[in-house]
């Protein structure tokens, strides 16, 4: 299996700035890249440029430009290169399937947060200096740069990265391992229940609180926000020191929202893989369930609209981005996978209006938000806690109907 580390740089002054230098000239090269596409494409001729054509380039490209494209890793360059060929190879997908298109953009150098090197040993080295207790990154055109590992790294070392966020900067490793050893089985299964008002609950009646980390930190941002609204637009390089100061603050105060957000989904995820074996969860459709209604035209007045609730939605999709539920179930897998347990997804439909002790499905069974009552037999319950029953009886059947 495959498994990343994220570990913290301590770059020198230099250092930090020959990496501010490498992420420029990798987003040069993205951006003359994609242009070259485009010339290519709007030719009469309408030529077709790909990864293969312009990955022959470097060589010439390199030998042009020394002083900037020279300085850095051949193979981190075809990865960017890559990067624009995955990119382009996603828009001619989608509309080939109808969706927005979506095209690739040209990259602002504050856009561009990483390079990655596509094998260890070459451009780069993890552990450039073992015989020293300090770990180092050693980088092409940077040197060695220290690392803040905090936790060892096992297995084989197949990709590095380098991220920017903020002023921090970010080795990224992907290591390849043979499967861990499964935890020892509890004979425990549950469903959970995602939602707004708790965050989680599960099947056997326990609730995980919404920490809503971004509602707590709303004032915060709406402040830093307002101040930097009334800077001037402009390109980085004329930003004024204060400018600067200002944008910095938004993405500290961004960037702390969603570290907020994923300690808690890590916790919590780590928290069921250990109590039970079988998790089930509903297969949440999050981007359809955030989507914003459409408008209602008013057929007795041309140009007008009727109230479609965008507002009430509004909020609505606000709640549901700051829950993270996608980030929880991406990692929820994750984890499930590596401690050998199964976790299953299950069609939502109507789990919170079925009756769990007779069946009866109704609308009318949910009176409210929180309070279930069957309407044939009275059951009554939390209304989260009937729809993870529902779901982990859904996820059972699922799994016996198919074992492997």
């Amino acid at each position: 299996m495959i498994r990343a580390y994220k570990f913290l740089l301590r770059p020198t002054v230099r250092q930090a700035q020959a990496l501010s230098e490498m992420l420029r000239d990798h987003c040069s090269l993205y951006n003359g890249a994609l242009q070259e596409r485009r010339d290519a494409y709007r030719h009469v001729s309408k030529t077709s440029v790909g990864y293969g054509v312009q990955s022959a380039q470097l060589k010439e490209i390199r030998a042009f430009d020394p002083e900037r494209q020279g300085r850095w890793s051949f193979s981190s360059q075809q990865a960017t290169l890559r990067r624009l060929d995955k990119a382009m190879q996603a828009f001619f997908r989608r509309v080939k399937s109808g969706d927005t298109p979506g095209y690739p953009r040209f990259r602002g150098v504050n856009w561009f947060d990483t390079v990655e090197f596509p094998k260890d040993g070459d451009g780069c080295r993890w552990d450039s200096t073992p015989h020293d207790p300090v770990t180092r990154v050693r980088l092409q055109g940077v040197g060695h740069v220290k690392v803040n590992q905090h936790r060892p790294v096992t297995g084989h070392v197949k990709t590095v990265s380098v991220k920017r966020e903020g002023r921090k900067w970010f080795v990224v490793l992907t290591a390849e391992q043979d499967q861990p050893k499964p935890l020892p089985g509890t004979g425990s299964v549950v469903g959970i229940d995602l939602g707004i008002a708790n965050f989680l609950a599960d099947s056997n009646g326990a609730f995980v609180p919404n920490p809503r980390h971004g509602r707590r930190a709303a004032t915060k941002l709406q402040t830093a926000q307002q101040a930097l609204s009334r800077f001037p637009r402009c390109k980085a390089r004329d930003r004024t020191a204060n400018h600067r100061r200002a944008v910095e603050k938004v993405a500290r105060l961004h960037g702390k929202v969603r570290r907020q957000r994923l300690d808690h989904a890590h916790k919590t995820a780590l928290d069921l893989v250990r109590a039970h074996d079988v998790i089930a969860h509903e297969d949440l459709k999050i981007r359809n369930m955030s989507r914003a209604p459409a408008p209602k035209p008013d057929p007795g007045q041309s140009g007008a609209f009727l109230p479609n609730g965008a507002a009430a939605k509004a909020g609505l999709n606000k709640s549901i981005s700051d829950a993270g539920w996608g980030v929880f179930l991406t990692i929820l897998h994750a984890k499930a996978e590596s401690a050998g347990r199964e976790v299953i997804a299950v069609d939502p439909r109507n789990t919170s209006r079925t009756c769990p002790h007779c069946g009866h499905t109704a609308k009318e069974n949910r009176p409210t938000q929180e309070k279930f009552c069957c309407l044939l037999c009275g059951h009554t319950a939390h209304a989260d806690t009937v729809g993870a029953l529902n779901v982990l009886r859904a996820g059972l059947v699922r799994r016996h109907a198919d074992p492997a």
